[in-house]
């Protein structure tokens, strides 16, 4: 390094990117304001994990696990979004197993949602009622999800309705649920401000995924209400806007922790519901997701940000915020 890009070069903290190159020539950013950063932290002590979405099965979940350990890429859960009443009860008694021996939190979807069921208003230009559960059938079918696969070792259940969030927080706090099973709120649901994000929070959430276009000040907005964990798509899949932030990892990791980086993959085929018709798809697709984390965790260590991850095996959120169960609840 030159002296004058030794001299601009910031004194502490990790560092932005092209920041001594750019100071150097007068153009360095305002100065990072500590209100900006978040207080809250996982119960480890952590200010970030890792998550590797859609995986949907045993063979999936193998590639994703091969290609981690040959790149080196820690995992603290991988998540499927197909459901559990896509999988066979030998096939989610394999995907515990696998994640079980490797200390990795595995999170499957609950039910019937909007895009896959009788209701049109889903496929109209306004969207309808988006993914949620439609009627008692379909709640009583996402009940039915988180109760089979818990029964078959299954601790995180993700959901894409807010009924369907409080039953089942209902359930856990009766024991009816696990008491460590935790929820986790979809991207296809996610909040978009922090007087929703904090309901979510207390209508049972232990990890909220919030879209991934939000502005660093609306992370630090959200942060300002609540501590529930985070999860974000550092790079989105396209019907989620297909948005790449790599750049932005660590900037992402000061305001929004506890958060989940989530390794999605931007330009690449949907594979919801999954089914054997899209295997090479879905193994190709699980592989370069690996690597992506890869690619981030790399810029990560660049830029000095790469402290502060969470042990492996991680995986509760600490105490939250609820709303009070009435005992007619």
């Amino acid at each position: 390094m030159t002296d004058a890009l030794a001299s601009a070069a910031p004194a502490a903290g990790p560092r932005r990117p092209g920041h001594a190159a750019l100071a150097a020539l007068g153009l360095a950013p305002a100065p990072l304001s500590p209100a900006d950063a978040s207080m809250h932290r996982f119960p480890d002590g952590g200010s970030w994990r890792t998550e590797v979405p859609s995986v949907e099965g045993p063979e999936v979940l193998g590639a994703v696990l091969e290609e981690s350990a040959r790149l080196g890429v820690p995992v603290h859960r991988v998540s499927q979004g197909s459901g559990v009443w896509m999988l066979t009860d030998a096939e989610i008694t394999e995907m515990v197993a696998g994640c079980a021996e490797h200390a990795v939190e595995l999170c499957l979807f609950t039910g019937p949602r909007g895009t896959w069921d009788t209701g049109a208003a889903v496929r109209t230009d306004s969207g309808g009622a988006g993914l949620r559960s439609r009627g008692h059938d379909a709640l009583a079918g996402c009940v039915e999800d988180a109760l089979r696969a818990t029964q078959l070792g299954v601790r995180c259940l993700l959901v894409a309705d807010e009924g369907v969030l409080w039953t089942l927080h209902r359930l856990r706090e009766e024991g009816i649920l696990p008491a460590d099973t935790t929820l986790k709120v979809s991207a296809l649901i996610g909040p978009v401000n922090p007087a929703s994000y904090a309901v979510f929070e207390r209508l049972g959430a232990d990890s909220i995924n919030v879209p991934s276009d939000l502005t660093l000040t609306q992370f630090t907005e959200i942060r300002r209400v609540s501590g529930a964990p985070m999860d974000l798509y550092i790079e989105a899949p396209d019907d989620l806007g297909g948005y790449v932030r790599m750049y932005e990892a660590a900037e992402l990791v000061r305001r929004g922790a506890p958060l989940y980086l989530k390794f999605g993959l931007a330009r690449a085929p949907g594979v919801y519901p999954y089914g054997r018709q899209l295997r090479d798809v879905a193994l190709n697709s699980a592989r370069e997701r690996v690597r992506r984390g890869r690619l981030a965790l790399d810029l990560l260590a660049r830029h000095g940000a790469d402290g502060g991850m969470s042990p492996l095996g991680s995986r509760l959120p600490g105490p939250l915020a609820r709303f009070p169960l009435t005992p007619k609840d």
